[in-house]
């Protein structure tokens, strides 16, 4: 079992930055990829950026250019850095893995999510 911790959400003005943070931890033998998501109210939760265990990065139309992920392997902690943030930007928002343990690859589900409130 794996357990997710997401921090670094706040209150920011829009044009201001934020970094979330998610930290792994539990029976991880490696990690294959690690995603954001986001959820706003009344909305569906949806991919924001993902990265695979070769670096490999994948965006939302919306966020391109301005989020970036990345990833310390060695600690199994995956980032959000978020630039230029808008009032749309506003959510929960949460990590998840694609991990293998010694016992076979599974899906890590969702850690507690960070709220993010951008005000304009």
């Amino acid at each position: 079992q794996v357990q997710l911790v997401e921090s670094g959400g706040g209150l920011v003005q829009a044009g201001g930055s934020l970094r979330l943070s998610c930290a792994a931890s539990g029976n991880i033998f490696s990690i294959n990829a690690m995603d954001w998501y986001r959820q706003a109210p009344g909305k569906r939760r949806e991919l924001v950026a993902a990265i695979t265990s070769a670096g490999t990065t994948n965006y939302a139309d919306s966020v391109k250019g301005r989020f970036t992920i990345s990833s310390d392997n060695a600690k199994n902690i995956v980032y959000l850095q978020m630039n230029s943030l808008k009032p749309e930007d506003t959510a929960v928002y949460y990590c998840r893995l694609d991990y293998c343990s010694a016992y076979g690859c599974y899906d890590s589900g969702w850690g507690q999510g960070t709220q993010v409130t951008v005000s304009s």
